[in-house]
């Protein structure tokens, strides 16, 4: 493998049989859920951002729905069931160390559960606008706007 020129940008490719190595952005997915005008959180245990908080989300497994995935997600790292409404935004975060370089943000209805932390969350929560802790993320950041968009339209079915 040598890196070349390809279209507009240097890639790593073949020199004998001209294979072109593109890579593959990472997809992440996470859901918005309100309840009682509070926005839910995880305490990130994980590089990158770790100990600062954001929605629950993960990355979009290879052949998963992505509705599927944000439901999969809140319930590995809060154990709350939810089920997604719909699509709020398809965002980009700035490029950094293992992050989702494209994050799918859903808004999700509360089904029910009981809040306990797991998977890679040291913690789970709802928070008030005046008291979220230090968030991870631009999509994170880009979630809490469209929270403070909705969270008076018809917070008890978010």
């Amino acid at each position: 493998m040598v890196t070349r020129q390809v279209g507009d940008k240097p890639r790593r490719a073949c020199s004998s049989c001209h294979y072109v190595y593109f890579t593959d952005p990472k997809v992440g997915v996470g859901a918005l859920v309100i309840r009682d005008d509070k926005v839910l959180l995880v305490q990130r245990l994980m590089q990158p951002e770790q100990g600062k908080w954001s929605i629950p989300a993960g990355f979009l497994d290879h052949g998963e729905d992505p509705r599927q995935t944000a439901e999969r997600e809140v319930f590995e790292e809060t154990g709350l069931r939810v089920r997604v409404l719909d699509l709020l935004d398809v965002l980009t975060n700035p490029l950094q160390k293992g992050g989702a370089s494209i994050f799918i943000l859903f808004r999700a209805e509360l089904l029910g559960g009981e809040i306990e932390a797991g998977d890679d969350a040291g913690a789970a929560g709802f928070f008030a606008p005046h008291e979220l802790p230090e968030l991870a993320f631009a999509s994170t950041r880009e979630a809490i706007r469209y929270y403070s968009q909705i969270k008076g339209d018809d917070n008890q079915s978010v």
